[in-house]
Protein backbone atom coordinates (compact mmCIF):
# COMPACT_ATOMS: atom_id res chain seq x y z
CA UNK A 1 0.00 0.00 0.00
CA UNK A 2 1.29 3.48 -0.33
CA UNK A 3 1.33 5.46 3.13
CA UNK A 4 2.85 8.74 4.61
CA UNK A 5 5.39 8.34 7.12
CA UNK A 6 7.56 10.90 9.40
CA UNK A 7 10.80 10.31 8.30
CA UNK A 8 12.24 12.27 11.35
CA UNK A 9 11.24 14.61 13.61
CA UNK A 10 10.61 18.28 12.15
CA UNK A 11 8.32 20.61 10.03
CA UNK A 12 5.50 19.22 7.33
CA UNK A 13 8.09 18.62 4.68
CA UNK A 14 9.17 15.66 6.71
CA UNK A 15 6.21 13.79 5.97
CA UNK A 16 7.11 11.27 3.18
CA UNK A 17 5.27 9.32 0.65
CA UNK A 18 6.31 5.64 1.00
CA UNK A 19 5.11 2.52 0.21
CA UNK A 20 4.24 -0.45 2.86
CA UNK A 21 3.14 -4.04 3.62
CA UNK A 22 -0.59 -4.10 3.73
CA UNK A 23 -1.16 -4.22 7.62
CA UNK A 24 -2.82 -7.57 9.04
CA UNK A 25 -5.62 -7.36 11.38
CA UNK A 26 -5.43 -9.15 14.62
CA UNK A 27 -8.61 -10.94 16.70
CA UNK A 28 -11.29 -8.22 17.34
CA UNK A 29 -9.64 -6.40 14.22
CA UNK A 30 -10.58 -5.11 10.78
CA UNK A 31 -8.84 -3.96 7.70
CA UNK A 32 -10.74 -1.23 6.39
CA UNK A 33 -9.74 0.24 2.63
CA UNK A 34 -9.29 4.17 3.26
CA UNK A 35 -11.35 6.61 1.81
CA UNK A 36 -10.06 9.32 4.31
CA UNK A 37 -8.64 10.60 7.24
CA UNK A 38 -8.69 13.00 9.46
CA UNK A 39 -5.52 15.68 10.25
CA UNK A 40 -5.47 16.37 14.02
CA UNK A 41 -3.09 18.16 16.52
CA UNK A 42 -1.46 14.82 18.20
CA UNK A 43 -0.76 14.65 14.38
CA UNK A 44 1.57 17.16 13.98
CA UNK A 45 2.69 16.80 17.90
CA UNK A 46 4.11 12.82 16.20
CA UNK A 47 5.68 14.86 13.23
CA UNK A 48 7.45 16.96 15.66
CA UNK A 49 8.92 14.16 17.60
CA UNK A 50 6.67 15.06 21.44
CA UNK A 51 4.10 12.31 20.85
CA UNK A 52 5.39 8.86 19.81
CA UNK A 53 2.46 6.36 19.39
CA UNK A 54 2.01 3.87 21.77
CA UNK A 55 3.40 0.38 22.25
CA UNK A 56 1.76 -1.80 19.41
CA UNK A 57 0.47 0.78 17.42
CA UNK A 58 1.39 2.01 13.88
CA UNK A 59 4.36 4.63 13.57
CA UNK A 60 2.27 5.90 10.95
CA UNK A 61 0.13 9.21 11.46
CA UNK A 62 -3.72 9.29 11.50
CA UNK A 63 -5.81 8.91 13.97
CA UNK A 64 -9.41 8.75 12.29
CA UNK A 65 -10.44 7.00 9.35
CA UNK A 66 -13.43 6.28 6.91
CA UNK A 67 -13.31 3.74 4.43
CA UNK A 68 -14.93 0.16 3.79
CA UNK A 69 -14.05 -2.74 5.56
CA UNK A 70 -12.52 -5.50 3.73
CA UNK A 71 -10.90 -8.06 5.74
CA UNK A 72 -10.83 -9.24 9.73
CA UNK A 73 -13.28 -10.02 11.89
CA UNK A 74 -16.17 -7.59 11.41
CA UNK A 75 -18.05 -9.38 13.45
CA UNK A 76 -17.09 -8.40 16.79
CA UNK A 77 -18.08 -5.36 16.34
CA UNK A 78 -21.25 -6.09 14.86
CA UNK A 79 -21.00 -5.56 11.12
CA UNK A 80 -19.69 -7.61 7.79
CA UNK A 81 -17.38 -7.26 4.71
CA UNK A 82 -18.02 -4.33 2.61
CA UNK A 83 -19.67 -2.48 5.19
CA UNK A 84 -18.61 1.65 5.42
CA UNK A 85 -17.69 2.72 8.46
CA UNK A 86 -15.82 5.34 10.45
CA UNK A 87 -13.42 4.49 12.98
CA UNK A 88 -10.64 5.76 16.10
CA UNK A 89 -7.77 4.25 15.70
CA UNK A 90 -4.25 4.89 17.21
CA UNK A 91 -2.21 5.19 14.36
CA UNK A 92 -2.24 4.79 10.74
CA UNK A 93 -4.20 6.64 9.14
CA UNK A 94 -2.41 8.27 6.75
CA UNK A 95 -2.69 4.85 4.42
CA UNK A 96 -4.70 3.38 1.83
CA UNK A 97 -5.46 0.62 4.50
CA UNK A 98 -5.82 0.65 8.11
CA UNK A 99 -6.27 -1.62 10.75
CA UNK A 100 -9.33 -1.00 13.45
CA UNK A 101 -10.44 -2.75 16.57
CA UNK A 102 -14.04 -3.26 15.20
CA UNK A 103 -15.44 -1.89 18.20
CA UNK A 104 -13.88 1.50 17.86
CA UNK A 105 -15.73 1.20 14.58
CA UNK A 106 -18.75 3.13 13.96
CA UNK A 107 -21.55 3.51 11.01
CA UNK A 108 -21.48 6.24 8.54
CA UNK A 109 -24.55 8.48 9.89
CA UNK A 110 -26.75 9.07 7.51
CA UNK A 111 -26.59 11.61 4.94
CA UNK A 112 -22.67 11.78 5.08
CA UNK A 113 -20.08 11.01 2.82
CA UNK A 114 -17.03 9.34 3.40
CA UNK A 115 -14.89 12.29 3.57
CA UNK A 116 -17.50 14.13 6.03
CA UNK A 117 -17.17 10.68 8.06
CA UNK A 118 -13.65 10.67 8.48
CA UNK A 119 -13.24 14.23 10.38
CA UNK A 120 -16.06 12.52 13.26
CA UNK A 121 -14.13 9.54 15.28
CA UNK A 122 -11.39 11.63 16.72
CA UNK A 123 -12.91 14.69 18.28
CA UNK A 124 -16.69 13.79 18.70
CA UNK A 125 -14.62 10.43 21.13
CA UNK A 126 -12.75 13.25 22.73
CA UNK A 127 -15.38 15.36 23.25
CA UNK A 128 -17.49 13.43 24.69
CA UNK A 129 -15.05 11.60 26.82
CA UNK A 130 -14.14 14.65 28.44
CA UNK A 131 -17.26 17.36 28.19
CA UNK A 132 -19.85 14.60 29.15
CA UNK A 133 -18.07 12.08 30.89
CA UNK A 134 -14.80 13.50 33.22
CA UNK A 135 -16.64 17.04 32.98
CA UNK A 136 -20.12 15.89 33.85
CA UNK A 137 -21.78 18.66 31.63
CA UNK A 138 -25.58 18.43 33.20
CA UNK A 139 -28.39 19.48 31.66
CA UNK A 140 -28.97 23.40 31.89
CA UNK A 141 -25.18 23.94 32.84
CA UNK A 142 -22.46 25.95 31.07
CA UNK A 143 -19.40 25.15 28.90
CA UNK A 144 -16.37 27.21 28.17
CA UNK A 145 -14.48 25.83 24.83
CA UNK A 146 -10.47 27.21 23.92
CA UNK A 147 -9.94 27.36 20.93
CA UNK A 148 -13.35 27.49 20.02
CA UNK A 149 -12.42 27.45 15.91
CA UNK A 150 -10.44 24.35 15.78
CA UNK A 151 -11.58 20.91 15.03
CA UNK A 152 -12.36 19.59 18.77
CA UNK A 153 -13.56 23.43 19.34
CA UNK A 154 -16.08 23.31 16.78
CA UNK A 155 -17.11 19.89 17.59
CA UNK A 156 -17.49 21.24 21.41
CA UNK A 157 -19.91 23.85 20.36
CA UNK A 158 -22.09 22.12 18.31
CA UNK A 159 -22.71 18.84 20.01
CA UNK A 160 -23.22 21.09 23.46
CA UNK A 161 -25.20 23.55 21.92
CA UNK A 162 -27.38 20.96 20.21
CA UNK A 163 -27.88 19.11 23.62
CA UNK A 164 -29.18 22.35 24.76
CA UNK A 165 -26.47 23.81 26.66
CA UNK A 166 -25.54 27.22 26.22
CA UNK A 167 -21.41 27.87 25.18
CA UNK A 168 -18.85 30.24 25.44
CA UNK A 169 -15.78 29.77 23.15
CA UNK A 170 -12.79 31.91 22.73
CA UNK A 171 -10.77 32.20 19.53
CA UNK A 172 -7.35 34.14 17.99
CA UNK A 173 -9.07 36.68 15.68
CA UNK A 174 -12.22 38.97 15.32
CA UNK A 175 -13.21 36.73 12.48
CA UNK A 176 -12.85 32.98 14.04
CA UNK A 177 -14.52 34.59 17.13
CA UNK A 178 -17.60 35.69 14.82
CA UNK A 179 -17.01 32.11 13.04
CA UNK A 180 -17.47 29.97 16.20
CA UNK A 181 -20.94 31.84 16.91
CA UNK A 182 -21.96 30.84 13.75
CA UNK A 183 -21.47 27.50 14.83
CA UNK A 184 -23.58 28.40 17.65
CA UNK A 185 -21.47 29.69 20.46
CA UNK A 186 -23.63 32.53 22.55
CA UNK A 187 -20.51 34.48 22.45
CA UNK A 188 -17.00 34.23 20.79
CA UNK A 189 -14.07 36.03 22.29
CA UNK A 190 -11.12 37.53 20.88
CA UNK A 191 -8.32 36.25 23.11
CA UNK A 192 -5.41 38.57 21.91
CA UNK A 193 -7.45 41.45 22.45
CA UNK A 194 -9.61 40.86 25.06
CA UNK A 195 -9.77 39.37 28.90
CA UNK A 196 -12.01 36.44 28.55
CA UNK A 197 -12.35 35.96 32.30
CA UNK A 198 -13.80 39.05 32.49
CA UNK A 199 -16.23 39.03 29.56
CA UNK A 200 -17.46 35.60 31.25
CA UNK A 201 -18.19 37.38 34.10
CA UNK A 202 -20.19 39.96 32.74
CA UNK A 203 -21.94 37.12 30.06
CA UNK A 204 -22.93 35.49 33.45
CA UNK A 205 -23.75 37.95 35.80
CA UNK A 206 -20.50 37.07 37.61
CA UNK A 207 -21.49 33.46 38.13
CA UNK A 208 -19.21 31.81 35.79
CA UNK A 209 -19.27 28.58 33.83
CA UNK A 210 -19.89 24.91 34.87
CA UNK A 211 -17.39 23.16 32.57
CA UNK A 212 -13.96 24.79 30.84
CA UNK A 213 -12.33 22.48 28.28
CA UNK A 214 -9.00 23.81 27.95
CA UNK A 215 -6.34 22.57 25.38
CA UNK A 216 -3.90 25.70 26.75
CA UNK A 217 -2.97 24.90 30.18
CA UNK A 218 0.19 26.98 31.22
CA UNK A 219 -1.36 30.26 32.51
CA UNK A 220 -4.42 29.82 31.65
CA UNK A 221 -4.86 27.35 34.74
CA UNK A 222 -5.08 30.09 37.29
CA UNK A 223 -7.80 32.13 34.85
CA UNK A 224 -9.30 28.94 34.14
CA UNK A 225 -9.84 28.58 37.76
CA UNK A 226 -11.14 32.44 38.28
CA UNK A 227 -14.01 31.68 35.12
CA UNK A 228 -15.56 29.06 36.89
CA UNK A 229 -18.63 28.74 38.81
CA UNK A 230 -18.88 27.26 42.57
CA UNK A 231 -18.80 23.25 41.96
CA UNK A 232 -17.31 23.78 38.04
CA UNK A 233 -14.85 21.44 36.40
CA UNK A 234 -11.97 22.20 34.74
CA UNK A 235 -10.61 19.62 31.73
CA UNK A 236 -7.78 20.03 30.30
CA UNK A 237 -6.94 17.76 26.73
CA UNK A 238 -3.66 19.45 25.91
CA UNK A 239 -0.95 21.38 26.24
CA UNK A 240 -0.15 24.48 24.06
CA UNK A 241 0.86 27.16 26.81
CA UNK A 242 2.75 24.50 28.84
CA UNK A 243 2.78 21.37 31.16
CA UNK A 244 3.09 23.62 34.23
CA UNK A 245 0.89 26.52 36.03
CA UNK A 246 -0.05 28.11 39.16
CA UNK A 247 -3.20 26.41 40.93
CA UNK A 248 -4.70 28.57 44.12
CA UNK A 249 -5.66 25.04 46.36
CA UNK A 250 -8.05 27.56 48.50
CA UNK A 251 -10.27 28.45 45.69
CA UNK A 252 -10.62 24.74 44.61
CA UNK A 253 -11.29 24.03 48.41
CA UNK A 254 -13.63 27.01 49.40
CA UNK A 255 -15.63 26.80 45.80
CA UNK A 256 -15.50 22.95 45.36
CA UNK A 257 -13.28 22.89 41.98
CA UNK A 258 -12.38 20.55 40.41
CA UNK A 259 -9.06 20.32 37.73
CA UNK A 260 -8.68 17.03 35.82
CA UNK A 261 -7.97 15.68 32.41
CA UNK A 262 -6.92 13.08 30.30
CA UNK A 263 -5.57 11.74 26.83
CA UNK A 264 -7.06 9.30 24.39
CA UNK A 265 -4.63 7.11 22.38
CA UNK A 266 -3.31 5.05 24.72
CA UNK A 267 -6.28 4.39 26.63
CA UNK A 268 -7.51 0.49 26.39
CA UNK A 269 -9.58 -0.92 23.23
CA UNK A 270 -12.49 -1.76 26.26
CA UNK A 271 -12.49 2.12 27.42
CA UNK A 272 -12.55 3.66 23.45
CA UNK A 273 -15.91 0.67 22.64
CA UNK A 274 -17.72 2.31 25.62
CA UNK A 275 -17.86 5.92 24.51
CA UNK A 276 -18.53 4.58 21.21
CA UNK A 277 -21.52 2.90 22.03
CA UNK A 278 -22.99 6.70 23.89
CA UNK A 279 -21.92 8.04 20.28
CA UNK A 280 -23.76 5.39 19.01
CA UNK A 281 -26.71 6.01 21.47
CA UNK A 282 -26.51 9.74 21.90
CA UNK A 283 -24.94 11.76 19.26
CA UNK A 284 -25.17 9.37 15.94
CA UNK A 285 -28.35 10.17 16.09
CA UNK A 286 -27.99 13.87 15.59
CA UNK A 287 -25.72 13.13 13.22
CA UNK A 288 -28.24 11.52 10.94
CA UNK A 289 -30.96 13.95 11.21
CA UNK A 290 -28.72 16.88 10.20
CA UNK A 291 -29.06 18.39 13.58
CA UNK A 292 -25.54 18.44 13.79
CA UNK A 293 -22.73 18.23 11.16
CA UNK A 294 -18.59 18.19 11.07
CA UNK A 295 -17.55 21.26 10.32
CA UNK A 296 -14.66 20.60 7.26
CA UNK A 297 -12.38 23.71 6.55
CA UNK A 298 -10.51 22.23 3.46
CA UNK A 299 -9.26 18.71 1.97
CA UNK A 300 -6.71 17.71 0.50
CA UNK A 301 -5.07 14.46 -1.32
CA UNK A 302 -3.33 12.24 1.05
CA UNK A 303 -0.02 12.16 -1.06
CA UNK A 304 -0.51 16.05 -0.02
CA UNK A 305 0.32 15.52 4.04
CA UNK A 306 2.22 18.16 4.42
CA UNK A 307 0.46 20.57 2.83
CA UNK A 308 -2.31 20.27 5.10
CA UNK A 309 0.06 19.86 7.92
CA UNK A 310 1.72 23.25 6.66
CA UNK A 311 -1.97 24.45 7.26
CA UNK A 312 -2.55 23.56 10.78
CA UNK A 313 0.81 24.87 11.74
CA UNK A 314 -0.30 28.16 10.55
CA UNK A 315 -3.47 27.93 12.20
CA UNK A 316 -5.81 28.91 9.04
CA UNK A 317 -8.27 26.40 9.28
CA UNK A 318 -11.93 26.70 10.81
CA UNK A 319 -12.86 23.06 11.64
CA UNK A 320 -10.97 19.86 10.62
CA UNK A 321 -8.89 19.11 7.58
CA UNK A 322 -9.35 15.78 5.99
CA UNK A 323 -6.95 13.84 3.85
CA UNK A 324 -8.97 12.25 0.66
CA UNK A 325 -6.63 8.78 -0.06
CA UNK A 326 -5.55 7.63 -3.25
CA UNK A 327 -7.37 4.62 -5.08
CA UNK A 328 -6.58 0.99 -4.13
CA UNK A 329 -4.42 -1.17 -5.42
CA UNK A 330 -6.46 -2.75 -8.98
Amino acid sequence: MYAVEISQAGGPEVLRWTERPDPVPGPGEVLIEVAAAGVNRPDVFQRQGSYPPPPGASDLPGLEIAGRIIGGDPAAGGFQAGDEVCALVAGGGYAQYCVAPAVQCLPIPEGLSLVEAAALPETYFTVWSNVFDRGALAPGETLLVHGGASGIGTTAIRLATALGHTVYATAGSDERARAVESLGAARGINYKVRDFVADIRDLTQGRGVDVVLDMVAGDYLPRNIDVLADDGRLVIIALLGGAKGTLNCGQLMRRRLTVTGSTLRARPVEFKATIARSLRERVWPLLSAGTIHPVIHATFPLREAARAHAMMDAGEQIGKIVLVAEPPRS
